[in-house]
């Protein structure tokens, strides 16, 4: 029998229970708000992760969803193994998160790796019917589609940009669906070119119109005129046909420049016609300059246009016209342009006076920070020159405020006694290697699924699903120019990502730090740094250099081939790899890293030691031949280095060595911007 209380009340445990049953309510519920808590303050996990912290999530974190990211941060330390893969996917693949497409894509590939076909298969179809609108699920429709053509058709259709359908467009021979999605694509050139010589009723005239604007953009303009068989291309057909002979010599130039004018002429009003005028303002000389007379006049009163009337030799009143030009439209490229090259052409004929009014700051606050760097830079040697030291001081404590990188942050640096290059192993400093940033993408909800993916460590994924979400346009804004960049680099992709990230260099206005800190980190990151460390050291040569050289050359691209034979990662001339190796060397064996890095520092290190140690003129070496350059004396490279450089007669090695040089500072500096 229970106890009672006194008086007779209810038994003490029928008071209690109330209160247990309460208590733990309470207790259950607090812990639950505490857990929430505590996984909300928990980071996000990254590539930054250390595998045993990524371990512990995978086996111990209570909410599923960081698990799976775990996992999927794992799977990209998890090498070739597609076991090890499979193992850290299981279980992965719930819910309707596309994350979830992504794990069973990765299963799928890994089942079928392993020769488990039927598994992998019933991966595929899960995929397709789970996330049939995910970019996942192109890779699912390739795949099954080997069997089922019906689904290929379906992927060129649903995700034409994807690279799972151009890869299908090339085994199907679909050259119309290359022109427009994917132009560059491996296979892709060949496939243009067969098609255009088929004869017969396909292609129509509008898929040979689309085949030759995509010959004219890979530059095969013999070919993409062709194609045509005598027929008009269409408005864009034009423009690519005429920017691609515009690349080329005299002759092609001048043609070039006469279909640019007539596209003008006829569309004056339309972005085509805009951009005709524009390319066609960038060229030179009395030629040039009689047909841009010829432009629309709603088109001759455009920036681009009056900048380049400006540039006439001869011209009464020239400085006076630039000027306006320049305060008039201050943030017109064309302008930039103009301001440069009279402001060259200045210093060369060393009025310095003309170079100063020319360079003046208020004429330059709208150039990006790499432009900025060039103008201040010269603005303090005009200053230098006309006797105001304090003035060309600050000038030069500008560039290194503002934009301490590359070639003019170097020679602002040491003008003012602190910019001493590093050119031995023993000085130098190890290279920067690549390291996960955020990708930082936009606020777009495509823009973060792509983030989302970058941050765990997919960049494969995050490339895809912004290739296929841009329709495979080419970036335009600096900002797309540096996210593609990068996800290209990601992706192994240097050629093409660095390329991308030198244009937004040009472009980005200063002031936004959090972009200038992402573009300057991903330009440093050298891959392949062990060889070229190895090699630089091997020579006696500092690593950085031979970075600096790699990045101008191939961008490291370890297999690609100039039009004049160089090859490799150096971009060596087999004859002097030869004369380096004492043997003739396969084209595979210059292709190998580690050899064409340790020939190429051999090279460097010589005309270096010819060249008793000056950089300027190594480096104008290996591009243009030692031969060259010793007949380049005036002015003296000793007492104007600077204006030696400006004076080089060959474009490309003037430009050549400002970038080498300008990487091997930036490389050596190790100053990224403290937002």
């Amino acid at each position: 029998m229970l106890p009672c209380a006194r008086g007779g009340g209810p038994p003490v445990a029928v008071i209690r229970l109330p209160l247990i049953l309460a208590g733990t309510c309470l207790g259950t519920g607090l812990a639950l708000l505490g857990g929430r808590y505590l996984l909300r303050q928990l980071p996000q996990p990254d590539p930054l992760l250390a595998s045993p912290q990524l371990e512990l999530l995978l086996h111990l974190a209570p909410d599923p969803s960081l698990r799976r990211q775990a996992a999927l941060l794992l799977l990209g330390r998890a090498g070739e193994d597609p076991r090890r893969q499979r193992a850290l996917l299981a279980g992965q693949g719930w819910g309707f998160d596309p994350l979830a497409a992504v794990v069973l894509k990765r299963d799928a590939l890994a089942a079928a790796s392993l020769g488990q076909v039927d598994s992998a298969e019933r991966l595929w179809q899960q995929l397709l019917r789970r996330f049939a609108n995910q970019p996942a699920a192109a890779d699912g429709l390739y795949a099954l589609g080997s069997q089922q053509p019906a689904l290929r058709q379906q992927l060129l259709r649903r995700f034409a940009a994807h690279p799972a359908a151009l890869a299908a467009a090339v085994e199907a021979g679909d050259a119309v669906h290359l022109a427009r999605w994917g132009v560059r694509w491996p296979g892709a050139r060949s496939l243009l070119q067969r098609n255009c010589e088929r004869r017969g009723p396909i292609p129509t005239a509008a898929e040979r119109d689309q085949l030759a604007s995509g010959l004219a953009q890979l530059g095969d303009v013999e070919a993409a005129q062709r194609c045509l068989r005598g027929r008009a291309a269409s408005p864009a057909g034009q423009l690519a046909i005429a920017q691609a002979l515009v690349k080329g010599d005299s002759s092609e130039t001048q043609r070039g420049e006469i279909l640019l004018l007539q596209l003008a002429q006829r569309q004056p009003t339309t972005p085509l016609g805009r951009e005709a005028a524009r390319l066609l303002c960038e060229g030179r000389g009395p030629v040039n300059l009689q047909l841009v007379r010829q432009l629309p006049a709603s088109l001759r009163a455009g920036g681009a246009v009056q900048a380049r009337l400006a540039l006439e030799p001869g011209l009464a009143g020239q400085r006076a016209a630039a000027l306006g030009v320049l305060r008039r439209w201050p943030a017109e490229p064309a302008a930039w342009q103009l301001q440069w090259e009279l402001a060259r052409a200045a210093l060369l004929a060393q009025r310095w006076r003309d170079a100063e009014t020319l360079l003046a700051p208020e004429l330059s606050r709208s150039l990006p920070g790499a432009l900025a760097a060039r103008q201040l830079f010269w603005l303090g040697f005009s200053q230098g020159q006309l006797g105001q030291q304090q003035a060309a001081r600050r000038s030069w404590q500008a560039v290194l405020s503002q934009h301490p990188w590359g070639y003019y942050g170097w020679r602002a640096a040491l003008r003012l006694g602190k910019g001493e290059l590093a050119l031995t192993p023993a000085a130098d400093r190890p290279l920067p290697r690549p390291q996960w940033r955020p990708l930082n993408s936009g606020q777009h909800s495509d823009q973060l699924a792509v983030d989302r993916l970058w941050r765990l460590d997919q960049p494969l994924e995050a490339w895809e699903q912004w290739r296929l979400q841009s329709g495979g346009k080419a970036p335009e804004t600096p900002r797309q120019l540096i996210v593609e960049g990068r996800l290209r680099r990601g992706v192994g992709d240097h050629w093409i990502g660095l390329g991308q990230l030198e244009q937004a260099e040009l472009r980005l206005p200063p002031g936004d730090c959090q972009l200038t800190a992402a573009l300057q980190a991903s330009l440093a990151a050298v891959p392949m740094a062990a060889s070229l460390e190895r090699a630089g050291r091997g020579a006696g040569l500092a690593p950085s250099l031979l970075a600096a050289v790699a990045r101008q050359e191939s961008r490291f691209s370890a297999a690609v081939h100039s039009p004049a034979g160089a090859v490799g990662l150096l971009q060596l001339m087999p004859e002097t790899a030869a004369e380096l190796a004492g043997r003739p060397l396969a084209h595979h064996e210059l292709e190998d890293p580690e050899r064409n890095a340790s020939l190429g520092a051999s090279y460097l290190s010589q005309l270096l030691r010819q060249w008793r140690g000056n950089p300027l003129l190594a480096v104008a070496s290996y591009n243009a031949g030692p031969g060259a350059v010793a007949g380049w004396r005036q002015p003296n490279p000793q007492r104007w280095p600077e204006l030696w450089v400006e004076a080089i007669p060959y474009p490309e090695t003037r430009l050549y060595v400002k970038k080498v040089l300008g990487n091997l500072w930036s490389l050596q500096l190790a100053r990224q911007p403290h937002c």
